[in-house]
This record gives structure tokens, sequence and C-alpha cells, in this order.
């Protein structure tokens, strides 16, 4: 009987880790991209909800006249409230680029729930980095594509 060699030995192991490597990269890098894509979806939503609540607090101190206690939404007023959800100033001024891709200010509604409560809504096309999810034979190809749908309200002040 004769017992193999160490280089021998270190060589089928160094071809024993390609192969190994090889079967489990494609399964380490899915879940790394879909970590990566769950966080960054997490993140747009995060940021719209955020800028939705602050615009519903702007129009709740802005909207009522005087002390009459009632709504009052203007055309410029709602403007400025559509533009602070898009684009985090009330004014689009040297700042145009919005803080989502693709969210603009006519995604945003807003609206007088009641006599003194406010309601912002947005409904946006959040598009991940991979937009088809391919059905390897399988099933059919699918979009990835969602939509994030943020609304907050407060009564006027």
């Amino acid at each position: 009987m004769r017992i193999p060699s160490i280089s021998k030995t270190r060589r089928a192991q160094r071809g024993l880790a390609i192969v190994e490597l090889t079967i489990t990269l494609p399964l380490l890098l899915l879940l790394m991209f879909t970590a990566v894509e769950f966080g960054r979806a997490l993140m747009h939503y995060n940021t719209l909800t955020q800028s939705v609540r602050d615009s519903v607090r702007y129009l709740a101190s802005e909207a009522i006249l005087g002390s009459t206690g009632t709504i009052a939404l203007n055309a410029g007023l709602i403007a400025e409230a559509q533009n602070l959800v898009a684009y985090g100033t009330r004014g689009v001024g040297d700042s145009s680029e919005s803080l989502l891709p693709g969210l603009s200010p006519t995604d945003v509604t807003i609206t007088a729930v009641s006599a003194d409560d406010i309601r912002v809504a947005v409904a946006y096309d959040y598009q991940p980095v991979y937009l088809v999810l391919p059905g390897f034979g399988v099933g059919a190809d699918r979009n990835m594509g969602y939509t994030f749908q943020a609304a907050s309200s407060m009564r006027a002040l």
C-alpha cells in the first residue's frame, strides 16, 4: 500500500475547494444582492414616509386662515407641499433633483379630510436595480417593480 504524497493531497484539496466555490458562489451572490436590494427598498420607503410627514406638518401649520378655524388650501400652498415631498424644499428653485428617482410633485395628493384634518398621500413606483427576475425556464419572468404608498394626516393648527 502506497501513501500519497503531501503535494498530491494539497493539489486535490485545492481542486475540491474550487468545485465547492463554484457550487456555493451563485447562492451566496443571490443572498447578498437580495439583502442589498431589500435595504435599498427600506431606505426609499423611509425617505418617502419622512417627506410625507414633513409635508403634512408644514400644511397643518399653514393651512388655517387667521383665526377663522377653517382650512384654506390654495394652489400655492398645495404646490409648496408637493415640492416638499418630491424635492425636500418648498420651492423647486435650484434644487430640482428629486429625493427619490422618478418621484415628482404630481405623484402627491393633498386633501382636506374634514373641517380640521389634512391628508397628504403619495404613490411612488419603486424600481429595483434588477428590474426582472428571470423564471429560469420554470415560470414566466417577473417584474420586480413595486408601488410604495405612504400617507399621513394631521389636524390643522
